[in-house]
């Protein structure tokens, strides 16, 4: 659950210019509430609670554009192909500002660390992030999006593309390969999706 510590007079204007209707606080200590896509924002005197399964738009909203984030991303298939799962993590300075994880039906683990990799990116273009630091434990992938290993496979080949026009949406980015446990975080969430099927 994100909170975010803010002036919540400016956060109100924020989601009102963004065509989000603000409506009046259920309890005396809520200053307003407002509703988007799964989630809502409740605020208080000097934040505001987001409540819901999917925060990240109502989230982006109201953090400040700009600055560095480190994004982490993993993939897992069982069976290879198989059942397939992504688990992906935002940190900055500040800490986890958004991770998520999610089933993504049937299907090789190359193909799950490709779409853990383009929704993390969504994730921080959403979040407006001017420099990202990606990591992930898919040497392979890491190596393809770089440009130093070819990629054969057409499905492959077109998530590649996505990547890199995600990626070049950012000021500065990095892409590294990073063992396993660096990646843990991220790993853990994509397993954890995997388990709750």
């Amino acid at each position: 659950m994100p909170v975010i510590e803010c002036d919540v007079d400016a956060a109100r204007d924020r989601l009102e210019d963004a065509g989000v209707t603000v409506d009046a606080g259920n309890t005396e200590h809520e200053r307003w509430r407002a509703s988007r896509d799964g989630a809502t924002a409740v605020a208080y005197d000097g934040k505001v609670v987001i409540q819901g399964e999917t925060p990240r738009k109502l989230e982006s909203l109201l953090r400040d554009g700009g600055g560095r984030a480190h994004v982490y991303f993993d993939g897992a298939s069982r069976g290879n192909p198989g059942p397939a799962a992504i688990g992906w993590v935002i940190v900055t300075g500040d800490g986890i500002v958004a991770e998520g994880s999610e089933r993504i039906g049937r299907t090789t683990n190359n193909r799950a660390e490709y779409e853990a990799l383009i929704t993390a990116l969504e994730a921080a273009t959403e979040y407006g992030y001017g420099e990202v630091h990606v990591r992930g434990d898919s040497e392979l992938i890491v190596k393809q999006v770089r440009g130093e290993y070819d990629t054969n496979n057409p499905e492959l080949r077109e998530r590649r593309v996505a990547a890199r026009e995600l990626l070049s949406r950012f000021d500065e980015w990095t892409l590294e390969y990073v063992p396993r446990e660096v990646n843990d975080r991220a790993d853990g969430l994509a397993n954890e999706a995997l388990d709750r099927a």
